[in-house]
């Protein structure tokens, strides 16, 4: 077999597979770095050292990440010809030169490898390639920081639209742009947004993509304690469960269903497999996505009644409790669902697939249950957040009785 020599730090590498025609097939791998994912139990808890120098520590998995590209090039196994050895040199030179141009494309994907000494590149170019190499799980949320901030320089700054270099982002432009999410956002979706923004910001600062934050001294300021989204009541949540229509989903709203009743985010409803179910104890225990790894309370116990576990139904009969409770479609798709259930049930409300989360909230507060017990169940470190569902329910209060008809003395 022909021998095709690696440099060690070349990235992608020029391999090769002997296929049973005699000839060599070429292919590049590429190395896309490595995961770390957390080492968890059968109950989904983290896993830690009992004992040695990583006494205590959590365990990790180690994921490396490779990709393969086939060359369509092959090389002859055992060349007998100086023409036959004249063609294995110059197919062998071919793939060392796309190899090469392959390896200055992954760099320059790579957070900006070549930015470094060009900061006439394109911010827009830039923020899409960080997005390209975004593995989180709010990678959503930065497709729509990207697409604000164009939509953005369309309406306000229409020179920049295409094309703006960093030098051009300004604290004008960004204390502009804040007013301009707040404008466009309910509740925290401007925060959220800039939050997203500010990070790919960073990023080229630390890439030397831009020398100065433009984003500093600028903020999002947000009443964090305040509940802007909609929220069903008891008597809206049983009009959804009466309601049936032509070609509606199922899994949507045996899931959508469950959250109103035990408070969870889409990620975590759509994550949760059978094997996060107790039965025995009629027990779901779970950790939630958004804090896992970052907080000590991001696993969460709920106790399940009969309704709820009438929603997640039985284990499937070949025991693979790995299998999903819910099978849903993109956030995306559920939230359209969910949106065109609202309308069918006759509820003038902007109800998005969160508010099943407020809602849970507001109204195991409205009936009388403790605010720790509330944040518990949330999956809150503390109170802070929680806070803001007992304003909303003073506020319905309030509305309750402003809507008795006027007393006259």
């Amino acid at each position: 077999m022909a021998k095709i020599e690696n440099k060690i730090k070349e990235n992608p590498k020029l391999e090769q597979n002997k296929l049973s025609d005699g000839r060599i097939s070429l292919y590049l791998e590429f190395y896309l770095g490595r995961e770390e994912k957390p080492v968890l139990d059968e109950n989904g808890n983290q896993v830690y050292y009992e004992s040695g120098a990583m006494a205590g520590k959590p365990k990790f998995q180690i994921k490396h990440n490779r990709r393969k590209e086939n060359l369509s090039l092959y090389l002859l196994d055992k060349p007998r010809t100086a023409v036959e050895r004249q063609q294995n040199k110059e197919t062998l030179e071919l793939a060392m030169k796309i190899r090469a141009e392959r390896e200055q494309e992954l760099k320059e994907s790579m957070l900006g490898y070549r930015l470094r000494k060009d900061r006439n590149v394109n911010f827009l170019d830039y923020f899409q390639s960080c997005i390209d190499n975004y593995t989180k799980k709010d990678l959503r949320m930065m497709q729509i920081a990207l697409s604000r901030f164009k939509d953005f320089l369309h309406e306000k700054y229409p020179v920049y639209e295409s094309n703006i270099r960093a030098e051009h982002l300004n604290k004008d432009m960004m204390a502009q742009f804040v007013e301009y999410l707040q404008s466009r956002s309910v509740g925290e979706g401007a925060k959220s947004i800039y939050q997203r923004f500010k990070k790919v910001i960073k990023s080229a600062i630390e890439h030397d993509v831009m020398i100065k934050n433009p984003c500093d001294g600028i903020q999002c300021k947000v009443d964090d304690q305040m509940l802007r989204k909609d929220v069903l009541s008891l008597e809206e949540i049983q009009a959804l469960i009466n309601c049936h229509y032509d070609h509606e989903n199922p899994e949507i709203r045996r899931a959508f269903i469950f959250c109103l009743y035990c408070g969870l985010r889409f990620c975590d409803v759509k994550d949760l497999t059978f094997r996060n179910v107790d039965y025995s104890n009629r027990l779901l225990k779970f950790e939630q996505s958004k804090t896992k790894g970052h907080s000590a309370s991001s696993g969460v116990v709920i106790p399940l009644n009969d309704g709820l576990l009438s929603l997640i139904d039985n284990p499937p009969e070949d025991d693979n409790l790995d299998s999903s409770v819910f099978t849903l479609p993109s956030y995306e798709s559920c939230c359209k669902s969910v949106k065109r259930w609202v309308k069918r049930a006759g509820i003038n409300k902007h109800i998005s697939w969160h508010c099943a989360r407020h809602s849970f909230a507001v109204n195991i507060l409205n009936n009388g249950a403790n605010i720790k017990t509330v944040a518990s169940l949330l999956g809150h470190s503390g109170l802070k957040h929680t806070e803001k569902y007992t304003r909303a329910v003073d506020k319905l209060k309030e509305e309750a009785i402003n809507s008795l008809p006027e007393l006259k003395l």
